[in-house]
Order: C-alpha cells, then sequence, then structure tokens
C-alpha cells in the first residue's frame, strides 16, 4: 500500500448490486410514467425505457472493463486522469459531483411530495413561500431534513451499516413492484383496451420514443454508483460487470411494469388530458383502492430512501477521490479513524443536502435536469478509457487483456454518450433543456473554471498517483477485510 488515504474491503456482491439497482429504480420510475405516457403513449413509453435500457448495457460494458482495471473511489473521474489527464479528470468529476449531489435531496424532498398526496391537510400547512412557483412548506421540508440526517448518520458510522440498510430497502422496493405488478393485473378495472392507442395520436412514435430514450441519463443513473464503492469490494472486481448489467436489466422490468399498471386501469389518453397530479398514484387508487395505495406508498419510500442512501455514497466516494487527487481541497480526503469511512465529505453533502430543500423542488429540478449532461460526459469518458485499454493502452508498465468485442463496444459507448448531449443540448432535439437547466450549467460550470484557476499551482505541481497495484490482476492490493463498524 501507498501510504495514502484507502477505503476498506467490506461491500458484498448483494450490498453493490442492491446498491446500484435501488439507485436507478427511484421517485422518477413512480412520477415519469405519467409524462412518459403523454409523450409517447403506452407502448413508446416502453419501448423508449427498453432501448434506453439496451443503451446503458452498452456503456455498463465499459464500466466493467473499467472496475477491473482501476478498482477505485471515484470511477468516471478516476478513469478521465488515467487516460486524458488531470484537466479532462477535472472537468468530469466536477460535472458529476453536483449531479450526484442534487439527488441526494431531490430524492428527499420527493418525501415531502408523497406525503402531501397521501396526507394534504397534515403536510401542506405551515405555508413558507413560492420559489419558481413551487410552495414550500415547512412540514415537507423537515421530512426531507430528517430523512437527510438519518441516512448521514448511518454513512458516517460506517459502510457495512449502508449495505445492509440498502439490502433491506431494495428488497422491499422489488417486491412492492412485483405485487403491484400482479394485483393490477387481476384488477377487474383493468384492460388492454385502455393501452390504446399504443402511441399519442399527435406526434410521431419515433419522436416520442427519442424523447423517452434521451432522458436514460436520468433513468439509469445509478449503475454507475457501484463503480464509485470498487474501492470497498471484499470481491472480484470481475463480478462488478454482471451486477451492473443485472441491475439495469431489472431496472427496465421495472420501469416498464410500472408505466403498464399507470395505463391498465383507465383509458391513458383520458388520465393524461386530466392531468392528475400524480397519475401513477391516481391509476393505483383507481384500480386497487387504498391497500394498494399503501402498497404503492411503502413502496416509493423505500425507492426515495435507497435513492438517498445510494447517491449519498457515490458522491462522498467521489468527492473523496477529487480530495485525494488533490482536485478538491484535501479536507475531503479525510477518513474517520475508527469507522473508517470518508468522513468530511459525507458531512459536507449533508450540510448542502439540507439547505437544497429550503430552495423549493423546482429549483432541484432544473439541477438534476442540468446534470443529465454532468452523467453522460462521465459514461463518455469511461468509454473513452475502455476503447484506450482495448486499443493496448499501457497502465503501470502493463497492458490489460481485452478482446476486438471490447473494443467494438467501447467505441458504440463513446457514440451512445455522444447522442445522449446531443439530445439534451442541440436546440429541436425532443429533450433540449429548458432555460433555467441552462443558466444551471453555466452558473456550475463558470464556479468550476474559477475553482481550477485558484487552484492551478497545486495541479501543476502535484499529481494523482495510482491508487491501485496490480492493474488485471485480481488478487493483487487486496488487503484483509477490516470491519471498522460500530
Amino acid at each position: 500500500m501507498d501510504g495514502r488515504s484507502h477505503l476498506h474491503r467490506i461491500l458484498k456482491p448483494v450490498h453493490v448490486g442492491a446498491l446500484a439497482l435501488g439507485c436507478v429504480i427511484g421517485f422518477g420510475c413512480f412520477v415519469l410514467p405519467g409524462d412518459f405516457l403523454r409523450t409517447a403513449g403506452p407502448l413508446g413509453a416502453a419501448l423508449g425505457v427498453s432501448l434506453g435500457g439496451l443503451a446503458m448495457l452498452v456503456i455498463a460494458r465499459s464500466y466493467g472493463t473499467m472496475v477491473r482495471v482501476l478498482p477505485v473511489a471515484g470511477a468516471e473521474f478516476a478513469y478521465a486522469n488515467l487516460v486524458c489527464g488531470r484537466r479532462h479528470a477535472f472537468v468530469c468529476g466536477w460535472l458529476l459531483a453536483l449531479g450526484y449531489l442534487s439527488i441526494v435531496p431531490l430524492n428527499a424532498t420527493a418525501l415531502g411530495v408523497l406525503a402531501a398526496f397521501v396526507a394534504p391537510d397534515v403536510f401542506l400547512q405551515g405555508f413558507l413561500y413560492s420559489v419558481a412557483g413551487f410552495d414550500v412548506f415547512i412540514g415537507p421540508v423537515l421530512l426531507a431534513s430528517l430523512a437527510i440526517v438519518v441516512v448521514g448518520v448511518f454513512h458516517y458510522r460506517g459502510v457495512r451499516g449502508v449495505g445492509s440498510l440498502q439490502v433491506g430497502l431494495t428488497s422491499v422496493l422489488v417486491g412492492g413492484v412485483v405485487l403491484l405488478g400482479i394485483s393490477t393485473g387481476f384488477s377487474p378495472e383493468a384492460s388492454p383496451a385502455n393501452w390504446a392507442p399504443a402511441f399519442p395520436p399527435d406526434r410521431s412514435a419515433i419522436s416520442g420514443m427519442l424523447a423517452v430514450l434521451a432522458f436514460s441519463p436520468f433513468l439509469y443513473v445509478g449503475f454507475d454508483t457501484l463503480p464509485q464503492a470498487a474501492e470497498e469490494f471484499d470481491f472480484s472486481p470481475r463480478l462488478g460487470r454482471s451486477l451492473m448489467t443485472w441491475s439495469i436489466l431489472a431496472g427496465v422490468a421495472m420501469y416498464v411494469v410500472l408505466i403498464l399498471v399507470t395505463s391498465a386501469v383507465i383509458p391513458w389518453t383520458r388520465l393524461v388530458s386530466d392531468s392528475p397530479e400524480w397519475a401513477t398514484g391516481t391509476a393505483v387508487s383507481a384500480g386497487l383502492g387504498s391497500v394498494g395505495l399503501t402498497v404503492l406508498s411503502l413502496t416509493v419510500v423505500t425507492a426515495v430512501a435507497t435513492g438517498i442512501n445510494g447517491f449519498y455514497m457515490a458522491t462522498s466516494r467521489l468527492m473523496f477521490s477529487m480530495g485525494r487527487a488533490k482536485l478538491l481541497p484535501a479536507w475531503f480526503a479525510r477518513i474517520h479513524p475508527t469507522h473508517g469511512t470518508p468522513v468530511n465529505a459525507i458531512v459536507f453533502i449533508g450540510a448542502a443536502s439540507l439547505v437544497a430543500p429550503w430552495f423549493g423542488r423546482e429549483v432541484l429540478l432544473w439541477v438534476v435536469d442540468m446534470s443529465s449532461v454532468g452523467t453522460a460526459v462521465g459514461y463518455g469518458y469511461t468509454c473513452i478509457a475502455a476503447y484506450a485499454i482495448a486499443r493496448g493502452f499501457k497502465t503501470e508498465g502493463r497492458t490489460v487483456e481485452t478482446t476486438a468485442g471490447d473494443r467494438v463496444i467501447a467505441a458504440a459507448g463513446v457514440v451512445v454518450s455522444a447522442v445522449f448531449i446531443l439530445l439534451l443540448t442541440v436546440p429541436g432535439m425532443p429533450a433540449f433543456m429548458a432555460v433555467p437547466s441552462w443558466v444551471a450549467l453555466g452558473v456550475w460550470a463558470g464556479l468550476g473554471v474559477v475553482f481550477y484557476l485558484v487552484r492551478a499551482r497545486d495541479y501543476e505541481s502535484s499529481s494523482v498517483p495510482h491508487v491501485v497495484t496490480g492493474i488485471g490482476d485480481d488478487r493483487a492490493d487486496r488487503a484483509p477485510s477490516v470491519d471498522h463498524d460500530s
């Protein structure tokens, strides 16, 4: 070992598999079906999310290669540094940092949205102010804050507890979606006729599917939280590719189930024309009554909790890695002497997340929309790194065994990532970002430029040491597992 800060190998395959799937299936899985139906219709929405999943499988192949090559915290940031250098690594890490961080409070505020839907008389009290047309109430803010603090305590005290929490929550999440799908199929209100027409009558089928497909970096962001925890794998990094693949496939299935559930009990054209506050909740209530709505609510709570938990981990490991590389202040790289966790990064994430709910959910949505660009950039750098490795790029004086298929798929991943960026940033494209999201992206990019220039001397005078030896050898640099949880 090189004497620098290292995280401990504690996480089992079941922990990281639950981490990936629990982050893929978040609050959006339960609130977006109504929007997807309006955009693409039942079949178009199902095909759009399925094609998005296939695109993610292409990208995940490159992640699988890079997890094996460089099983360290930081993932995309570390891969960009390895192949493209420090400036590219900073761009990649800076864009990802805000994207990951914003998802923590976004999931937390989703609890307030759910609470206001289920018990409006309780949670729509204590009006504070409006931000961008979104009313902020004290109840939802306090509920979101409580969730952030509770999950933050788990992360502070050790990664084993985080992994066990994720396994339990994800099990309930999967069970809830399966139960809703089966129960809706037996509902007397359900009928295949409610899925007609398969595509929206006012736009082309291709346009609708592309609009849904463009959301894929947001829909499936979460499988890439698995590589962020690679430094803490207590198993061969070679399993990372399989775990990511299965998490994406399970995510596709769950998205499709919820789209079909939302459109099965009420004719979907009527449902979307009524513009309900929560289309999936309205459909489940109509088909399964209060019992179904209770199951749905519990399932959504677990989805929100897995998202908070998983992105807390991903963000803290990314910021820890950037601090360790001196591209963020070294303060972020401190590890707790007892619990073995990146304590300062965790505290920072908690503090920033506690501030965010006071700005209102609409502002957070602007940031998250912008973060889809950052996610796609991270995908692109990972695929570029995997392509370089497949072409024989040497690191630590060694080459890594790859196949011609790895090279082709990595190149395809670069193209897919570029397409995602174009769909989000080119005017006229179906997923072109709204003006507030562009403003958020511009502000964050400007801050990044300033931060980089201020710390330029540190960048030039220091280097990012490799934190793993034995590239391509699963047995190398494997310290005994140490459980620092208490």
